[in-house]
C-alpha cells in the first residue's frame, strides 16, 4: 500500500469534500480517501498495483479543483 497526500486548491465548502471523496472511492485501488477541509489536503491509501497518485490528481482536476502538490510514501 502507498499513502498519497495531495494539496488541493479551490475547495470552499463541505459539499466539495463529499464530491472529491466520492470520486476517489470510484477509482479501483483506492483503499481509503479523506479530505481535510482546513488543510486543503486529500489523504488517501492506494494499492500501487491498481492505481497511482497521478490518477487521483487527474480525477480531482476533472472535478474542477486544482492540485498544488503530490506527496507519496509507502504505507
Amino acid at each position: 500500500m502507498q499513502k498519497v497526500t495531495i494539496k488541493l486548491g479551490g475547495i470552499t465548502c463541505p459539499s466539495c469534500l463529499q464530491k472529491i471523496e466520492g470520486a476517489m472511492h470510484q477509482i479501483n485501488g483506492v483503499q481509503s480517501a479523506k479530505v481535510l477541509f482546513n488543510a486543503s489536503k486529500l489523504k488517501a491509501v492506494i494499492d500501487p498495483a491498481q492505481t497511482d497518485a497521478q490518477i487521483l490528481a487527474d480525477a480531482v482536476t476533472k472535478l474542477g479543483y486544482s492540485v498544488a502538490a503530490i506527496k507519496k510514501q509507502e504505507a
